[in-house]
């Protein structure tokens, strides 16, 4: 099975994926921060009752929260298929997942619904658009709260309105080297737009990923979110892909030994941290964003900064490691998978 983080997509060398998500709440039901167990209990079966007549050619698969092991919780979130939000609710939360992993639609995390489009990419049409057809579909059965004036009601104010957080999540090392990023943070937070870390709110930014998402939600229709947070992502792509091409044509030396030591390191090394290891890809991937590097993919980077998260690690090895442990193993997938790279 394909999953998102392997597939190819738009402006690639910048964008590594688009999401599109939509928070929905029930009417005549507590928000899941004040609900009991048997009314989230009750809400869920609506929602799977619900979604049992969707015709898309697609299978869901219903996993509760509870029922997943820890390191199973996590690596379901290093892989962004579902919030840091949902792990911390064992006692209400639960996802269905969409057989080619694009469609997460998680139930009682800060909202009783949070349909999640997830792209490779800069894709944000096609995004919207499975967001909108799903929700469309559970807005025919299930009796969403909203407000004639506010719009969709959601847990969180900043939610309130269409709901909507539309988010390209970009590689940037050129910005950062520069000392640009600052300005940019700065500036997108003046024109209501946010940059967060990897995994989203509250979380670092590895490896140069950055998320750029939407904050206004109320007061604008869905398409002109979009269509806004679009046009900024291409400023974002066109100052990254400048600053890179200046970069080269007057440091090429230095570029190149930074991206070389780099893969020296990641192709040589016996123990290695999540936290070096996604800062050398970054240089790697930086390096076949400048044509220093050919016979390998985006998406081979993509994947195994995935691959290589502590979580995915123990999950795929099926067994529980100490950090030391996790250390040996992930430079051992690294260099296994970066073995023919010259």
């Amino acid at each position: 099975m394909t999953t998102w983080f392997e597939g190819s997509g738009i402006e690639e060398d910048v964008v590594v994926s688009t999401r599109v998500r939509i928070a929905r709440n029930l009417d005549n039901y507590r928000f899941p921060q004040r609900m009991s167990i048997e009314e989230s209990e009750k809400l869920t079966q609506e929602v799977l009752n619900a979604m049992k007549n969707i015709s898309n050619n697609h299978n869901y698969k219903f996993i509760r929260i509870s029922n997943l092991s820890p390191i199973e919780r996590v690596s379901y979130m290093e892989k962004h298929l579902i919030s840091p939000g949902l792990i911390q609710r064992a006692d209400l939360g639960s996802f269905l997942l969409r057989d080619d992993q694009v469609v997460t639609i998680m139930i009682n995390e800060e909202d009783h619904l949070r349909t999640q489009v997830l792209l490779p990419g800069l894709n944000f049409e096609e995004g919207w658009k499975y967001s909108n057809d799903i929700d469309d579909f559970l807005d025919g059965t299930l009796d969403f709260a909203f407000h004639e004036d506010f719009g969709y009601l959601t847990a969180c104010p900043t939610n309130v309105g269409t709901g909507l957080r539309a988010s390209a999540m970009v590689h940037i090392p050129s910005l950062v080297m520069s000392g640009y990023v600052g300005n940019l943070i700065q500036g997108l937070n003046k024109i209501g737009l946010t940059v967060r870390g990897l995994y989203g709110e509250g979380t670092e930014a590895l490896g140069d990923l950055y998320q750029i998402s939407n904050q206004i939600t109320l007061g604008e229709e869905e398409e002109k979110i979009i269509e806004k947070l679009k046009n900024v992502i291409y400023q974002v792509i066109n100052k990254e892909r400048d600053i890179r091409d200046s970069l080269m044509s007057r440091q090429k030396d230095q570029l190149e030994n930074r991206v070389f030591r780099s893969l020296g390191i990641l192709k040589y090394a016996r123990v290695i941290s999540s936290k070096e290891a996604m800062h050398h890809l970054s240089n790697v991937r930086l390096g076949m964003e400048l044509g220093i590097i050919k016979n390998i993919h985006f998406r081979d980077i993509t994947k195994l900064m995935i691959e290589i998260q502590p979580a995915s690690i123990q999950e795929k090895l099926n067994m529980e490691l100490n950090k030391n442990q996790r250390d040996i193993k992930r430079a051992t997938i690294i260099r296994d998978s970066l073995k023919d790279i010259e």
